[in-house]
């Protein structure tokens, strides 16, 4: 074990102590959720990171993800053609690619995985491992069983995810509310996973197992650093219960498909013009920046980089710190991770990947940190569209969710520091799953 291994396990305790400061109710926090949140995170990295047969499971797990996403892109080869080729490739007609298109060789293969998600649902697969992980964190920490299969649920799937529990989010509590937007926000989808594999498998080989690796570690996080910033002060009505997932069956398994793929397809759209408007409104403020911090540089000598994606770099500086990023890459992460609160995770993903073809990062250790940190919704936009929709499965709830909602945010974000803490403990750069 090396000294940042050290100090990422230091880094686990720094974020929890960190999201109690803040905490709604300091006193009556739930100290056996925080312990088993931690010790599930702790079993499931070692496992993987450390156990041989684990390891080979992880493995397995990103060839899986990979070959469907082989699958995904023959869609998008057909109907798009050498605009659907990745960099550096050729078709059979021997026709090379265009360079790299993000809205036709990422974006796309999110149709592909949603209509596989519906068929999984048809089948029945989808709920039985919600339903298990739902008992798991449902005995061992004694949450309630409607949040526990909440955020199970968001391993696999996304804002939809509240669907499971419908019929008890108007009698929800103000923790529950909390642990279910968090819960939307900390954890990735298995729709949107192959867009990250697509930026960064040329640079990290095994990224697809970290990704999903990523969003099962963040499940346990998720519940313990959502029940220190608002603990349960009130009686849950499923407190301890096994509760069964709520959802609408569709009449058969090609119906299952469309409907699913037309999920993808309204996916996809939201995603473009997330992107379109915040990337947008970003460069507008970073030209805002630049004119006025240009005259202050030149009025008083300095050279500092005037940019939001600088500012945020310096605020989530110390926190990169803890993590475990050696110094010498620490401010490039911190700018990736801090982009992500307002440019959405694709933003950062795609300048990670930028970092690492660049050769910019002296670490791979970095690189893996980095992807853990970013790997989830948590950002302004998303906070929007989770508190839509919860709010329109239960609209006597939409005040309560309104206020939660900062919150909810803060508590996802540092979800993914946790989890990328709990990555930098076990992860060393001898390790077989840097995929090399």
């Amino acid at each position: 074990m090396t000294i940042y291994n050290l100090v990422s396990f230091l880094g686990i305790f720094l974020i929890a102590g960190f999201a109690w400061l803040l905490s709604a109710n300091r006193k009556v926090v739930n100290w056996r959720v925080v312990g088993w949140g931690i010790g599930l995170q702790f079993m499931f990295a070692f496992f993987v990171f450390v156990v041989p047969a684990g390891t080979k499971f992880f493995l397995f797990v990103n060839r899986v993800v990979v070959t469907l996403l082989g699958s995904a892109t023959a869609g998008t080869r057909f109907v798009f053609g050498r605009l659907a080729l990745p960099p550096g490739t050729t078709n059979e007609a021997g026709e090379t690619s265009l360079g790299s298109i993000l809205a036709f060789q990422g974006l796309s293969t999110i149709i592909f995985f949603a209509a596989l998600i519906g068929a999984l649902y048809y089948l029945g697969v989808m709920p039985f491992f919600i339903r298990l992980f739902a008992r798991v964190f449902t005995k061992l920490m004694r949450v309630s069983g409607a949040e526990s299969l909440c955020v199970s649920s968001e391993i696999f799937v996304g804002v939809e995810s509240s669907l499971v529990v419908r019929p008890h989010l108007a009698k929800m509590t103000r923790s529950e509310l909390t642990t279910i937007l968090t819960a939307g926000m900390s954890t990735i989808a298995s729709t949107v996973l192959a867009i990250y594999v697509f930026l960064l498998q040329k640079e990290i080989p095994a990224i697809a197992g970290h990704l999903v690796s990523a969003s099962l570690l963040a499940a346990p996080a998720t519940l313990v650093i959502s029940k220190l910033l608002m603990p349960e002060t009130e009686a849950p009505e499923t407190l301890g219960l096994d509760i069964k997932p709520h959802y609408d069956k569709e009449e058969n398994l090609i119906l299952a498909i469309i409907n699913g793929a037309k999920n993808g397809l309204q996916l996809l759209g939201g995603i473009i013009t997330l992107l379109l408007a915040f990337l947008g409104l970003l460069a507008l403020l970073d030209l805002i920046l630049g004119w006025g911090g240009g005259y202050l540089n030149s009025w008083f000598g300095w050279n500092l980089d005037w940019s939001f994606r600088t500012f945020l770099g310096y605020l989530f500086y110390p926190f990169t710190i803890v993590l475990g990023v050696p110094p010498s890459d620490a401010l490039s992460i911190a700018k990736v991770i801090g982009e992500r609160t307002v440019a959405t995770e694709v933003a950062s993903f795609q300048h990670l990947s930028q970092l690492l073809a660049q050769g910019a990062l002296q670490s791979p250790r970095s690189a893996l940190i980095g992807s853990y940190a970013i790997c989830g919704f948590a950002h302004v936009a998303s906070l929007a569209i989770f508190i839509g929709g919860i709010g329109a499965l239960a609209p006597s709830r939409y005040k309560d969710l309104s206020r939660l909602g900062f919150r909810a945010l803060l508590a996802a974000t540092l979800v993914g520091l946790m989890t990328a803490a709990v990555a930098g403990t076990f992860f060393t750069g001898s390790s077989i799953l840097l995929g090399r």
